[in-house]
């Protein structure tokens, strides 16, 4: 059986070592070296570990002993939730820039539907490149994707040239590699269903195919179907966003600080129109400003302002923000300006939830 179009355009995007990126981001004598986040050489749990971790055989869930045996030199830093989840929202940002069909599945990963986006761009790898491209060049951080017709296939794939790279399967493409790939590699087969295929002769996807519907409902359950329809490239669940938002966002990190004021107001009214764009496209209005401050030393400071109207151009909220940075002295020069707008005219409206139809 030939898949049939039309066929979906789904993005799974992945950050790369996303917790332990973070700390290498906001601290760079950690950049380059082994870094488990959570946990400590007497007890505790890995979070989650830097490549030059992983490349000793780290890994998340992993007791801090036992990743100290295997990196000696590892070094333990404390999880920052707080902060991994304010990156988070920055990612989604560029997110919504493409498209309003997004399914984040943690604060590093998110589902996709770019069948029809924001640049009215036809392909999905471009779409997926310049993503990856946007979250570098203004967070510095690094993520993969994986680019095909349905959720399950564009996660495997996200998997495949993980750090820092893409792959895309094809309409064409997917039941040649479905049929090749092995069945631990499918996404949601565990070590103990992997090794129960194995012991009865599934070991790819073409053995797995192979495989009657009622031979896999008896060996598996209502997995089974699942099973039988996924080695197909059948898989028929939508992306689902939540589509309101608590705030939007746009900030710039500098390749020098800024110790002047009056550089910063000039950087600051470039961020402010990038906000109205974001604004407006997302035809959304906030009645809190909120400008972050990010000093050289890497503390960082917030000053909000919540007024009567809601706010959505530049001439509306950028008085507000020149108010907030002249308002007290900055402690030290800045590495990074933010501007946000928040208590959005979203927040009263109940999410909205967009079901998609997929044919085969």
């Amino acid at each position: 059986m030939e898949l049939q179009p039309p066929f979906r355009k789904i993005i799974h995007v992945d950050m790369d070592a996303f917790y332990a990126s973070v700390e290498q981001l906001d601290n760079p004598d950690l950049r380059g070296k082994p870094v488990a986040v959570g946990g400590s050489e007497i007890r505790g749990v890995v979070s989650a570990a830097s490549y030059e971790a992983r490349k000793f055989g780290v890994r998340s869930a992993m007791s801090g002993v036992l990743a100290k045996k295997k990196c000696p030199h590892i070094i333990f830093v404390k999880p920052r939730f707080s902060r991994y989840k304010e990156i988070s929202s920055k990612i989604r940002e560029i997110f919504y820039d493409y498209t309003d069909l997004v399914e984040p599945l943690s604060l590093d990963e998110a589902y996709l539907d770019v069948t029809e986006n924001k640049k009215g761009n036809p392909s999905a790898s471009l779409i997926a490149q310049e993503i990856r491209d946007r979250i570098w060049q203004e967070l510095e951080l690094r993520a993969s994707a994986g680019i095909s017709i349905n959720k399950f296939l564009a996660k495997v794939a996200s998997d495949i040239n993980k750090p820092n790279g893409q792959k895309t399967i094809n309409p064409n493409e997917v039941i040649p590699f479905l049929e090749q790939l092995p069945v631990g590699k499918f996404y949601g087969v565990g070590k103990v269903t992997a090794a129960k295929m194995h012991n009865n002769g599934i070991f790819t996807g073409l053995d797995l195919k192979n495989r009657s519907l009622d031979d896999l409902v008896l060996l598996f359950g209502k997995s089974g179907k699942h099973y039988y329809n996924i080695v197909r490239g059948i898989h028929k669940s939508e992306v689902k966003p939540d589509l309101v938002r608590k705030s939007i966002a746009a900030e710039r990190t500098f390749n020098e600080n800024l110790s002047s004021e009056v550089f910063m107001l000039k950087k600051l009214e470039y961020i402010a129109e990038e906000l109205e764009r974001r604004m407006v496209r997302s035809k959304t209005k906030g009645k809190t400003v909120t400008l972050k401050i990010k000093y050289s030393d890497f503390t960082q400071q917030t000053r909000s302002k919540t007024v009567d109207d809601f706010l959505q151009k530049k001439e509306e909220f950028y008085p507000l923000i020149k108010e907030l940075l002249l308002q007290e002295r900055l402690k030290n020069s800045v590495r990074l300006l933010g501007i946000s707008l928040s208590n959005l005219d979203t927040e009263k409206r109940e999410p909205v939830w967009i079901q998609l139809k997929f044919e085969f």
